[in-house]
């Protein structure tokens, strides 16, 4: 009970009394009643739990379930791909989820257009091409920054390395990706050349304001 009270506390804007909770001899029942409450202050989808000390009298506290951290949606999502388990990778992406794979013109809109891409990617792949994850941010619920490479039998793949961003959300109880971007190293590296030609194309558009319209 104290337990329950000092949960709700924290996660409600108004604590249940201590003068009001009943007695631990009386009898008591718990029925605990799933409600997809997403409050704006802490973030965090909440639990309601009926506390019954007889037929006359209840009260109700919120705790919080249990979900999924960001980063562990994430390293979900690079093992779900590394198996070739789509199945497993379908569960983590919103309906509506945005993926831009940076050497594509377009983004991917829609889980069934993101898993179509996927699809034609691990089928042009062997298992042995495994994605390894670098480095990868904890602190945030919400955004997840990766850093990675790849390595075929665990020998790093030449030109592989990338850095991806992902935007979550809880949907439905389940946190899941809505936004991704993903940026690989270039096969080709210009170096210095890459300087000169936007120094060139920045002394156009101070020249000529007008082309910045067909940017």
């Amino acid at each position: 009970m104290l337990m329950s009270t000092t949960t709700s506390s924290f996660f409600s804007s108004k604590p249940l009394p201590l003068h009001r909770i009943p007695p631990l001899s009386r009898p008591q029942q718990l029925s605990t009643q799933y409600a997809n409450i997403f409050t704006s202050n802490s973030k965090a989808w909440v639990t309601k739990t009926t506390i019954k000390a007889s037929s006359s009298e209840s009260q109700t506290v919120s705790v919080a379930p249990s979900v999924e951290s960001a980063s562990d949606v994430v390293r979900s999502f690079y093992g779900g791909n590394n198996g070739h388990d789509l199945g497993s990778v379908e569960e983590l992406i919103a309906e509506n989820c945005v993926y831009e794979d940076l050497i594509f013109p377009r983004p991917f809109v829609g889980r069934k257009a993101i898993l179509e891409f996927f699809n034609k990617f691990i089928d042009t792949i062997s298992k042995d091409l495994q994605f390894v994850i670098d480095d990868i941010s904890n602190d945030d619920s919400f955004a997840v920054g990766v850093t990675w490479h790849l390595e075929w039998k665990g020998k790093t793949f030449p030109f592989s390395k990338g850095c991806s961003f992902y935007r979550l959300d809880v949907v439905n109880g389940k946190r899941q990706i809505i936004y991704g971007r993903d940026s690989v190293e270039p096969a080709v590296k210009p170096g210095e050349a890459a300087l000169v030609a936007i120094r060139g194309v920045t002394w156009l558009l101070q020249r000529f304001p007008q082309l910045a319209d067909q940017l």
